[in-house]
């Protein structure tokens, strides 16, 4: 496969496995898992001629390892993003002092009245490093990063998790937590 043709399917494979598995006339179980043939059928049916070995190549060389297949490559899903309601089966984790979220200047005036909120997502997406911030602030428009007191949240009671692509996750972050904007 091509790069090209890796992100393509990627990207289709993001809609589906997080967002819409009815597109392709799929489900997913509570933990998010789908039928890995099943997959191939539907997106086989959708344009997307893959091959088991070509989704193994989109799962390996994906550059925010958003998926993974079970033990048997029977089952696939994605990491974390989800907007259906689903569980990866995250455990709690101990957050860094500070957290990075990546956003665009024309969001920041709603994040000063609201904080971070998941929206149409199941979480809230930080992470412990200002370039991959910075990254995902480029995709929504001029980037900004935002510093988050990680730390204190969690004194006060917020519930961190650490996706296994490394996406700390939370469910929302009022304004009070932002240090920068």
């Amino acid at each position: 496969m091509t790069d090209k043709e890796k992100i393509r399917v990627s990207k289709f494979m993001s809609l589906v496995l997080r967002h819409d598995p009815q597109k392709i006339g799929i489900s997913l179980d509570g933990n998010g898992w789908a039928d890995t043939n099943l997959l191939l059928k539907g997106m086989h049916k959708n344009g997307h001629k893959v091959t088991l070995d070509d989704l193994k190549e989109v799962v390996d060389t994906n550059d925010k390892k958003r998926f993974k297949f079970n033990d048997d490559f029977s089952k696939i899903r994605a990491n974390q993003g989800h907007s259906v309601a689903v569980d990866v089966e995250m455990n709690e984790a101990v957050p860094p002092d500070v957290l990075y979220h990546g956003t665009a200047t024309r969001f920041l005036s709603a994040i000063k009245d609201e904080g971070l909120i998941s929206k149409s997502r199941l979480h809230v997406h930080l992470s412990s490093e200002k370039e991959t911030a910075i990254k995902v602030g480029n995709r929504h428009g001029k980037p900004v990063v935002l510093t988050i007191n990680a730390t204190k949240m969690q004194t006060d009671g917020f519930i961190f998790y650490l996706s296994e692509n490394g996406v700390w996750l939370v469910d929302a972050v009022p304004p009070e937590y932002i240090w920068q904007f």
